[in-house]
């Protein structure tokens, strides 16, 4: 058994929902010798300082997370992609612990699949932002105000997916061209969407 952190013990303590389903998700993750950690407000396992899994809630179900889930094999095709943007991550979603119970030894198998693939230093292919869509009034702007595209393609990969993602959700062209003047400044002084 991996040795547990006392800040995921208080995660635990607090947890409204899922507390059961997170407590099993905990022993199966310290039966597979990872070292418990507490990342972005949640547990987080890991094997020699990489991220393995993460466990995590939401309202309609709880998750086991592989940081590079694309990667594994997913024979019992399990794995979910969060959204269509997310690359490396796959969840394996429960609603209740008898799922979880019924699904033990399959996901001791992934997560010792996951644990080869850092050994092994694998990585995930990241899409190059070229390769997104810019939505076609944000590029308009760009090509009309060429401090602004200066601006954006000197931001960070990362800083700039945020950037098109946002831009791209709305469904109204209106509301897009609206999102874009409001963060045209920013982008302007060189900040993420987030900054």
């Amino acid at each position: 058994m991996g040795s547990t952190n006392p800040k995921v013990d208080e995660f635990l303590i607090k947890a409204k929902k899922w507390k059961d389903e997170y407590e099993k998700l905990r022993a199966i993750a310290l039966e597979m010798e990872l070292y418990e950690d507490y990342k972005w407000m949640h547990p987080c396992y890991t094997y020699e300082g990489n991220n393995i899994v993460l466990i995590h809630g939401f309202k309609e179900y709880c998750a086991i997370l592989f940081h590079k889930g694309a990667l594994l094999k997913d024979p019992h095709k399990i794995l979910i992609q969060q959204t269509e943007n997310v690359q490396a991550g796959r969840q394996v979603r429960f609603t209740s612990l008898q799922e979880i119970i019924e699904l033990e030894p399959i996901l001791k198998a992934y997560i010792h699949e996951a644990i080869e693939v850092e050994k092994a230093g694998l990585k995930v292919v990241h899409k190059k932002t070229s390769e997104y869509n810019i939505p076609e009034e944000f590029q308009r702007i760009l090509d009309e105000n060429s401090a602004l595209k200066t601006a954006f393609e000197a931001l960070t990969p990362g800083r700039q997916r945020a950037y098109i993602f946002y831009f791209s959700e709305p469904k109204q062209s209106k509301t897009r061209v609206s999102r874009v003047e409001k963060y045209t400044q920013q982008i302007l002084n060189g900040k993420g969407l987030n900054d």
